[in-house]
Order: structure tokens, then sequence, then C-alpha cells
């Protein structure tokens, strides 16, 4: 039995880290509209899009729609059935894939199952659309118990869309298979009768984020934010990675759906978000470089480790590091921003052995506080 103050002797990655985050995660219909045209794709339009685009994802997590976004929904799964299986397994491609799938208990629901059943290899997440409102939490005590036999490494994402789920959020969380939730803040704010505006929908709805967020600490879970509805954003080169960059782009380029899109995402992530739902490509890049640490910021928090263990200050004492007095509250968050871009698969082999070293020298108990999302 492992104690508070205990260390670890060696670090099993997966138990401490807890697997990577969901990130930006892009929504991709199976089966689009075509306004030009005024009807639905083909199947083989549909298959080629896919096979050009959503094979070279760059978001974190591809996400299908199968539920409000998805009006083909027959198709759509034959679709999914038919290209699922050229994506791979996870670990052979750099996103994951994820399945948005109907509310609890409907006859769309047992359709997305059936797929679920045969694609289960190539599929890492199911997000479960109302989570919790008709049925409670035994919603994903029931899919939880069902994924043991068809593939228990699918994890599962519910959507708080209700006030109802916002209430049951800690029980849903208690499932182990829950590792992340969303929070459907279109939905959420209909059942509220919030009138929300695409500039401002962070402070019209921060009373019932900041709760979930706090509910989802506790439970050591993660957040994933709002997803924008801007789609005119113009897309950032990707070769901008770095603070000063960004800033020089969006104000010689950006148009101001970029810049609106990259504040959110700027505000999400210094609240501790874990990922953010995206419906555009050109909002990928944006989001992706204000969820991920730059390399500058990498770089800075190692040397402020080093500086603490050089110091023994790093469980108790503080150090002068470029003005500032820190302590081990800062180096807490120093160790946060390697472990957050290794979450966000963003962290070089070099710093990631350094973080797992850093690891090793902390007691079990302050390792909980400084990473919720592994160890329990």
């Amino acid at each position: 039995m492992m104690t508070e103050h205990a260390f670890l002797k060696d670090i099993n990655e997966e138990l401490v880290l807890g697997g990577p985050w969901p990130g930006i995660q892009l929504y991709y219909p199976p089966v689009k509209y075509n306004p030009a045209q005024g009807i639905y794709e083909t199947m083989e339009q549909a298959a080629e899009r896919m096979r050009k685009y959503a094979r070279a994802c760059k978001a974190h997590t591809l996400l299908f729609d199968l539920e409000d976004g998805c009006r083909q929904k027959d198709m759509s799964r034959e679709l999914l059935r038919q290209e699922l299986p050229s994506f791979g397994e996870l670990k052979d491609r750099s996103f994951q894939i994820a399945l948005r799938i109907n509310p609890f208990r409907t006859p769309e629901y047992d359709k997305d199952l059936a797929l679920i059943k045969d694609m289960a290899p190539f599929i890492d997440v199911i997000i479960l659309a109302k989570a919790g409102e008709v049925y409670g939490a035994a919603e994903i005590r029931d899919l939880s118990g069902w994924l043991v036999n068809v593939n228990p490494k699918i994890s599962i994402q519910p959507i708080v869309e209700h006030p109802r789920s916002l209430k049951i959020a800690p029980e849903m969380m208690a499932y182990t298979t829950v590792k992340h939730v969303v929070f459907g803040i279109h939905d959420f704010s209909k059942a509220m009768a919030i009138h929300l505006t695409p500039e401002n929908w962070i402070n019209e709805l921060r009373t019932y984020l900041m709760m979930l967020l706090f509910e989802a600490r506790i439970a050591g879970k993660g957040v994933i934010g709002g997803v924008e509805v801007l789609l005119n954003a113009t897309a950032m080169p990707e070769n901008y990675i770095e603070p000063h960059d960004i800033r020089r782009w969006l104000d010689l380029h950006g148009d101001r759906e970029a810049q609106i899109v990259y504040q959110h995402a700027v505000e999400e992530t210094q609240m501790g978000l874990t990922g953010k739902q995206v419906i555009h490509p050109a909002h990928i890049h944006l989001c992706k470089v204000a969820f991920t640490p730059s390399p500058m910021k990498i770089q800075r928090d190692v040397n402020v480790l080093k500086a603490a263990i050089e110091a023994d200050a790093l469980l108790g004492g503080a150090i002068r590091f470029d003005g500032e007095m820190l302590d081990p509250p800062m180096f807490g968050k120093a160790l946060q921003t390697l472990l957050r871009a290794n979450a966000l698969q963003s962290l070089s082999a070099e710093h990631k052995t350094f973080a797992l070293e850093v690891l090793k020298k902390l007691p079990v108990h302050v390792i909980r506080e400084n990473w919720p999302y592994g160890l329990v």
C-alpha cells in the first residue's frame, strides 16, 4: 500500500501522467450538406473528402459527429464502417478518433453502439450527447459496463448540456472510463434561456463553467471547452508558435474572427481546460498554440526546476530567478507546464525524461496536488 508521503521509485507513465489529453477536437461531418448544389454528398464524394482531408488531420482529436450535426445518420455510419479501418489504430496515427453518439437508449443510440462494436479497434473515445439528462449517471455506468467486452481502452466523454447534467457531474465523473467531460455551451445556454454571443460566451456562461471545473478538479478529471461558431477566421501559418510571433501575426494579418477565437482559447487555457472543440480547420492552429506551451515557455520552466533542484528547494525553500522570488507552488506550476505539453504531445523526449526525474523527487501527495489527471 502506497502511503501519502511515499516516493515513486519507478514511473508507470500511464498511471502517473494519465494518458494524452483530448486537446483540440475537430468536428468532422461524415456526410456533408453541399449548399452550392442544395443536396447532400453521395457516399463516393464523402469517402473522397474523408481520404483527402480527414487522414491529414492536424487536430489532437478527429471527432465524427453522429448526433445533432448529422442528418444522414445511416449513410454516415455506413461510411465510417467503410473508412475507419484505413485510419488504423491509435499507435498508427498522430490523433485520437472520437464518435459523438446519440442520447442514451434512443433508437439511434442503439445503432451507434452497433457501429462501435464493429469498429472498436479504431475508436478511442465515445462522446455521449445529452449525458445524464434522462437516466442520470446510470447512463455512464451502463455504457462503461458495455465497453468492457467491446474495447476497455475506449474512454467516455459525457457532454454536460443541461443544468440537470451539471448537478450530477460528480457522479458521472466517478467512473474510471470518464477522464474528461465536455461543456456543451449551446445546448446548456438554451436550457438556461441564456442568449449567447460568439464574442462573449465565456463571460455569459462563466458561473456554470467554473462550477464544472471545480467538480472536475476534485475528481481529477479534465474539462473540454466550448465550440466556436465563427467561421471566417483566417488560418494562421503553422510555423507561428511563440507568443510574440502569434501577436505579430494577429496584429498584421489576423481578422476579427481569428482574434476572438484565439483569445477565447487563451482564456480557456488559463482556466486549466484540457481541450477545446472546433468546427473549422482554420481554428485548429489558433487554438493549438493557445493550449500548448511554447518552446520558450517549456525551456524557461525547465530552467526553473533545475534551479530549484540545485538549491534543494523543490519541496521547501525559495530561490531568486530572473528577478522573481519562486517557491514550491511556482515549481509545481513549472512542472505542470511540462506535463501539459506532454499530454498535448508536444514535449521532446529529453524534456519528458527530465520531467519524470522531477516526479521521482516528489512525494505521491505532491504529485497529486500538481497533476490530478493520473494518480488519484
